[in-house]
């Protein structure tokens, strides 16, 4: 099997031991950092559609982003170097009054691993924070989640402060969590609602035009 082969699968098998040590093996062989890093990311892919579809479930999901973690720690200062910007920016939090953090770092984690740079700002994250870290690292995408219902109006509150700053037309704004709806994104003014992290991959390749123009849903 093919190197490039066996580092996806063993992101897939969630091999954190072998995944960095085949990583390096890719680069000894001549296999450039761009080449590897689509390698770990199909391999993520093909991790959130076994998920998406019930085969695979949340630790076993985690095993394999750290796994890929792993190998793109060997990768990254070649990808530094080349000035990669990967598929775009993402700014990530849990909104500021909630504490609930592990769909938020499930979600950041499967963006990271589909090829996106991820800020992830943890949780309480203010309007305020949020606007300043799309200016500090120039995010295409706000993604916010929330658990509690009443964290809810702060997902409007950080549009606003966005639109306030002259940032809303320069930057996508996901949603999700558990008490989050289609229409409640739409009515905030959100462009994208994401139920889970498989989603949430889907949904932020068509935020910043992939395949497509993003539009509104």
């Amino acid at each position: 099997m093919d190197v490039l082969q066996r580092i996806r699968e063993k992101v897939i098998a969630g091999d954190r031991g072998s995944t960095p040590d085949l990583v390096q093996r890719a680069l000894t062989v001549g296999h450039d950092a761009h080449t590897i890093m689509d390698a770990l990311v199909n391999g993520m892919d093909a991790v959130g559609e076994e998920w998406r579809v019930g085969n695979m479930f949340i630790p076993e999901v985690l095993t394999s982003a750290e796994a890929m973690h792993g190998g793109m720690d060997i990768i990254q200062p070649q990808l530094t170097a080349s000035d990669t910007r990967l598929r775009g920016s993402v700014a990530i939090g849990t909104v500021q009054g909630d504490l609930h953090d592990i769909g938020k770092s499930l979600v950041s984690m499967m963006l990271q691993g589909a090829g996106f740079d991820v800020h992830d700002l943890g949780v309480n994250t203010s309007p305020e924070e949020f606007m300043e870290a799309v200016k500090t690292h120039e995010a295409d995408i706000v993604a916010m989640s929330a658990l509690l219902t009443t964290t809810l109006p702060y997902m409007r509150d950080t549009i606003l402060v966005l639109e306030e700053a002259g940032l809303r037309d320069s930057v996508k704004v996901m949603v999700g969590g558990a008490p989050v709806t289609p229409e409640f994104a739409d009515s905030i003014g959100a462009d994208g609602y994401a139920p889970d992290g498989s989603t949430a991959v889907t949904k932020a390749r068509e935020l910043v035009g992939e395949p497509g123009q993003a539009t509104r849903t």
